[in-house]
Parts: C-alpha cells; sequence; structure tokens
C-alpha cells in the first residue's frame, strides 16, 4: 500500500467514523459539566465553537459550568472563611449571596459565549434542592441536596432549540437558595434524563502512568491514557488505585498537584460509574485543556478521553456475510505486509461461521477465524486488528475467546502458522511445534517458500 492510499484510507475511515457517528447520536441528549479553570482558559473560546457544532449535528445539549474557583476568589475578596469536608464547601447563609453571585457569572460567561456563536441559551432555575442539615454534628450550612429536577420544563426548553445552562444553586420550596456540586448536578441531570453521553470538561483529565496504577489488562492508546473503562474494569482500576494510597489519602510518590489530580479524577470516576449503572450509556473524561476534545470524543471510535460505559460499546460477534467487505478491508494491509495470506469474497463466504468479528459502535475493527480440522485440533486464523484499535487488547480477547469456542466442542489443541507474530502468541502461551504435526489437509496446503512456522497450544 501506497503513501497516498494510507492517507487517503485514513482519511475515508475517519470521515465514515462521523457520518456513522451523527446518525447514531441524532438527537441524543448530552450533558456537559466544564471546570471554571477551562471557562477561564484561552480554549474556551473553541469548546464553545465546537458545542455549537455538536448542536447543529443534530445533539441536545445541556450544560452544567462549574464555580469552584470563583467562589473562592469571591468569598477570600470578602474576607468570608469556609471549611470543607468530604469535598463539600461549608459556609454560613451570610456568604450564600456571594457564592450565587459567583455561580451566575460562570452561567453568564457561558451564555454570553454562545451567543457570539448565534446559539440561544438561557440559565434556569430547573432545580430543586434542600439542605444537608447537621450530619454526625457537622453543620452542612448553605451546603443542599438536589431534591427534584424540572424535567417538563427542561424538555420545552430543548424542544425549542435552547442550550439549557444549570448554575450551581438550587431552591427549596419557599425559595431559598443552596450551594450544590456542579459535579453531582451534571450527574444527576445525566441520570434523570437517562443522557447518552456524560461529559467531565476539566483541566489534566487524562488517565495515565503518571499518576495512576494501572491493571495489568487495561489496553492503552499511543499517548499512553486508557482510552475506555467498562464498569467493572471501573471498580478494580479504583481499588487498585485507592489501596496504594497512603496516610491521608496521599501517595508519596506524587507531588501535591498530582495527588490532587489522582484524588479528582477518582471522584469523576465514581460519578461516572454511578451514572452508567442507573442508565445513562456512556461517561467521558476530557482534558479540557486539548482543543477539539469534544467532537474527538464524540465522534471517533477511540476518541480523545477516558470513557466510561455499561453497553455493548466493544463486542466479539460471529461474522455475517454482510461483514465480509468490512473484513476484507481490515485484512488487506496485514496482506499487503506479508502477515496474512490473501482470502477473496467467496472464501470469506464459504467459510463464514468460521469467523468472529470485534465491532466497535457498528463499525468492524477486527477478525480472526477457527478452522476445524478434525475432533482433536484446529486452527486460528486470519488474526487482524485495525493499527488504530491494535493496543487496546482486542487481539487477545479474540484468540481468549477463540480459545473457549474451540475447548466447547472438547479439542485437544489448537495451532497457528505465522511469519512474522511468533512472539505475539507466545506471549500467549503457544509452544513450537513441527509442520508435521498439521492435519494432513492443512500440511499440504503449506508452502515452503513462504516457511511458516506452526505454533500450538495444549488444550488438555
Amino acid at each position: 500500500m501506497t503513501q497516498i492510499e494510507k492517507f487517503i484510507q485514513t482519511k475515508a475511515d475517519s470521515i465514515r467514523d462521523v457520518i456513522r457517528y451523527i446518525g447514531k447520536f441524532n438527537n441524543a441528549i448530552v450533558v456537559i459539566y466544564i471546570d471554571d479553570r477551562i471557562i477561564d482558559s484561552p480554549v474556551f473560546s473553541s469548546h464553545v465553537h465546537d458545542i455549537g457544532l455538536i448542536k447543529q449535528a443534530g445533539l441536545k445539549v445541556l450544560l452544567v459550568p462549574g464555580a469552584h474557583k470563583r467562589i473562592d476568589h469571591i468569598l477570600s475578596k470578602n474576607s468570608v472563611g469556609w471549611t470543607s469536608r468530604n469535598g463539600i464547601r461549608i459556609t454560613s447563609s451570610e456568604a450564600m449571596e456571594l457564592i450565587k453571585t459567583a455561580a451566575f457569572e460562570a452561567a453568564n460567561t457561558v451564555m454570553t459565549s454562545l451567543a457570539g456563536e448565534h446559539i440561544t441559551a438561557v440559565i434556569g432555575n430547573w432545580v430543586r434542592a434542600r439542605g444537608k442539615g447537621v450530619i454526625n454534628g457537622i453543620d452542612f450550612g448553605t451546603a443542599g441536596e438536589i431534591d427534584r429536577i424540572d424535567d417538563l420544563s427542561l424538555k420545552t426548553v430543548l424542544e425549542d432549540g435552547f442550550i439549557p445552562i444549570f448554575p450551581c444553586i438550587g431552591w427549596s420550596l419557599n425559595g431559598k437558595p443552596y450551594n450544590i456540586s456542579s459535579m453531582q448536578l451534571a450527574n444527576q441531570l445525566a441520570v434523570h434524563l437517562k443522557a447518552d453521553k456524560l461529559f467531565f470538561l476539566v483541566p489534566e483529565g487524562e488517565i495515565g502512568a503518571n499518576c495512576f496504577d494501572l491493571p495489568e489488562d487495561i489496553g492503552l492508546s499511543p499517548e499512553g491514557h486508557v482510552p475506555a473503562l467498562n464498569i467493572e474494569e471501573v471498580e478494580k482500576f479504583i481499588a487498585l488505585n485507592e489501596a496504594s494510597e497512603k496516610s491521608n489519602g496521599r501517595c508519596p510518590n506524587l507531588s501535591e498537584q498530582q495527588n490532587a489530580l489522582k484524588q479528582g479524577i477518582i471522584s469523576i470516576l465514581k460519578l461516572s460509574r454511578e451514572a452508567c449503572v442507573k442508565g445513562v450509556s456512556r461517561a467521558h473524561i476530557l482534558n479540557g485543556s486539548v482543543d477539539g476534545t469534544l467532537p474527538c470524543e464524540i465522534f471517533s471510535n477511540l476518541g480523545s478521553g477516558t470513557m466510561v460505559y455499561s453497553s455493548d460499546y466493544g463486542k466479539i460477534r460471529a461474522m455475517r456475510r454482510e461483514d465480509i467487505s468490512q473484513v476484507l478491508s481490515i485484512i488487506r494491509p496485514f496482506v499487503l505486509d506479508g502477515i496474512l495470506l490473501p482470502r477473496t469474497e467467496e472464501q470469506l463466504e464459504s467459510s463464514c461461521s468460521d469467523y468472529i468479528v470485534y465491532e466497535i459502535d457498528g463499525a468492524i475493527r477486527a477478525c480472526s477465524a477457527l478452522h476445524i480440522y478434525d475432533r482433536s485440533q484446529a486452527e486460528i486464523a486470519a488474526v487482524a486488528v485495525d493499527k488504530t484499535f491494535a493496543h487496546i487488547g482486542i487481539g487477545p480477547k479474540m484468540i481468549a475467546f477463540l480459545i473457549e469456542k474451540a475447548k466447547a466442542v472438547n479439542l485437544k489443541s489448537i495451532f497457528i502458522l505465522t511469519t512474522q507474530t511468533a512472539d505475539w502468541f507466545e506471549n500467549l502461551g503457544f509452544k513450537p511445534d513441527s509442520v508435521d504435526s498439521l492435519p494432513e489437509e492443512r500440511r499440504k496446503l503449506w508452502n515452503e517458500k513462504r516457511g511458516s512456522k506452526v505454533y500450538r497450544l495444549n488444550l488438555v
């Protein structure tokens, strides 16, 4: 494949992704939490422009701007003190007017920026709240809990084509204001509306080995970040990282800034997991300091951040005849590199039941086959993973699936033939074997000139 062909194929694949996702997420509900440090950053105007494009693509957007930094500033400026307990700000009732000012200031900044993109947004009081009260002897003062969300009014706003903006303030039945967590608000809003996507747009919102302990089986992006976690993987990830923490919830090998980042991301992961358990399709943690992170996360398979999901984002299934053209496209680069033997459409159709594919959001990203030759052995063949997705562990998952399939029909062993991937199969437990060990039917097809090596995995 020439460089021009590779360039065109990569570009075409990206365009296909965008078209597929525009269809998939038309009229989807998207809740976006924006940290106020991002609102005050130079890249915010680009995010606002992207939000406009997302809305034009047919998605229904709701925004929850954070105001933590602004509230800190306005309270300090007015010499009003506060304390924190479990991440909750505790202030006296006299501080509430200042907190409201900061919260609505952040919301107005977002609304004004959207107006610059010719997008109409509205700030509303759709959140009913109640005071947290006194818990274990601690009076939480102006801190509130979300009691109810006015979804009927919200639906009207969304149907009219507006973007609703939620300041971090809720009101009691008698109109008393309470300071509520913006992240909790975004979480509960997404759960209440059964949102398709929940985004947390935060500074340095990246999960990698620089601050976190990573489970061995977690796949990484080319940049070294975790692209996706299902609910079970999130639980393992949180448990591993909380277990590694020492006194006062700090890791001694990390700086103060890294510790704060780690604690913040773990809190967001817990919210993301909760949202997905309660019906939100997917939650995403994005580095809001990076321009373009929102559309990349929505309109591409791998995105730009870390996705938490409960639905079938990636799954193995049997190949269908309508998949054949996509499978041939996946195989083709490996054929050109001499790694795989060429297959024709007719060959794949005649052995369709032998093949499995790995599907991500409706697109096939990998394939492999299990050819059974007799009652005792079979061959794993045509193992190909789209190189864009090679780093997230799809290959081993497919091999493990085929091994279990072979065990289910009581095969004694599985063999593979390879010219360039011996190390990869050895890492999966396969051992060198001789060509003479192959079943006669397969041995007749072995090409001495190609010189493929035989590796075998015993199942009993």
